[in-house]
């Protein structure tokens, strides 16, 4: 039975996000699934049996129609998101949007408006935002001074099923679209300056998609800070520094460490640590250097290593994020300046999408 006062939540897309977002649903008192929405709804065969009277739909409207839910997630391909946002802010729901909130800056800026329209919230999928290790790294970068130099990447190893699901995404992004969003947005962040040039390159590297599924951004900031960010997804994509999180400026660096990967120990291996989900979010640690020097010009500080065993992982990240959400509704909180931040970091992605298909550098305005 309902509990007066809960927000009834309509989750539409059931993948590696949306399954971990409703679950989170489930758990956090204050919000109750009151609906599942899935094109293959009817086929799935791994949601628990405690959701068996939660109502299921193939039909987004038809869900949103009958439902008429107080929040929608909406945890589809993006070329649904902008769509499906401004549907539910219409039909007068909340929405949290996984990422990236569209396609272009122009869909963006309208689901953006939706939300103004219908006064209501709308939380974008920013996980890197609600991880405490994220966070931590975000203060300890800008107490490095400036310009920053930021070294990030994601490469993923892909194969099976993993293969599959990312050539779907490549039929309308990029990786470095749908996963540079995170990154440049706590590049964004951590100088907390306007990027005013991008340019790209990429590398098609597959048959089996007309994308390419290689790509490498360079971003400029207006306070001299520098960026740059690689991602690529395939069965041809190499193990060596797949996961680089790095940071410098005049004071020292910040960097995330992890165990090595892609050692002799893992020869023959037909296992992929980089299309591990969980590996995408855990850091390990965080080690901190200072750039002072002795008068003898030796180093006066030893690297300091910040320890992260105990760090939350991919589904209780998911859960901070709802968490979030529920107080922004709950609190009225202004959203303002998430909603823009998300602008931001789509601009500057789909610039070097541009910069790569045009062979230019894109300034910003």
């Amino acid at each position: 039975m309902a509990k007066i006062g809960n927000l009834r939540v309509l989750v539409v897309g059931l993948g590696n996000m949306g399954f971990s977002h409703a679950k989170a649903y489930d758990r956090i008192e204050g919000f109750e699934l009151a609906g599942l929405c899935a094109r293959d709804i009817a086929k799935r065969t791994d949601l628990p049996v405690a959701w068996s009277n939660v109502p299921r739909f193939s039909s987004y409207y038809e869900a949103l129609e009958t439902l008429k839910p107080d929040v929608v997630s909406i945890n589809t391909w993006a070329d649904t998101h902008a769509e499906y946002a401004i549907r539910a802010f219409k039909a007068g729901a909340h929405v949290f949007l996984e990422k990236p909130i569209a396609e272009t800056v122009k869909d963006a800026r309208r689901v953006v408006a939706a939300a103004k329209a219908a006064k209501k919230k709308l939380v974008i999928g920013y996980i890197l935002r609600v991880h405490p290790s994220w966070i931590r790294m975000v203060a300890l970068a800008k107490g490095l001074g400036k310009p920053l130099v930021m070294r990030m990447n994601l490469n993923q190893q892909s194969f099976g099923k993993a293969w599959q699901g990312h050539k779907q995404l490549m039929q309308s992004l990029s990786p470095i679209v749908d996963c540079g969003v995170h990154y440049v947005d706590v590049m964004c962040q951590m100088t907390g300056a306007k990027p005013v040039r991008v340019h790209g390159i990429g590398a098609h590297l597959s048959k089996e998609t007309k994308m390419y599924n290689y790509g490498h951004l360079h971003v400029e900031f207006d306070d001299g800070s520098i960026g740059w960010y690689e991602a690529a997804w395939g069965p041809m994509i190499s193990e060596v520094a797949f996961f680089v999180k790095d940071v410098v400026g005049p004071k020292g660096s910040v960097s995330i460490v992890m165990p090595e990967q892609g050692g002799a120990a893992d020869e023959g291996t037909t296992k992929s640590t980089s299309s591990d989900m969980n590996t995408h979010v855990k850091t390990s640690a965080i080690r901190v250097h200072n750039s002072k020097l002795n008068k003898d010009g030796s180093l006066a500080k030893a690297d300091e290593l910040l320890r992260m065993d105990d760090e939350p992982g991919h589904d209780e990240l998911c859960e901070r994020e709802q968490r979030f959400l529920l107080g922004a509704i709950r609190k009225n909180r202004d959203l303002s300046a998430h909603m823009e931040d998300a602008i931001n970091s789509l601009r500057i992605v789909l610039a070097a999408d541009e910069s790569i298909r045009t062979g230019k550098i894109v300034a910003l305005r």
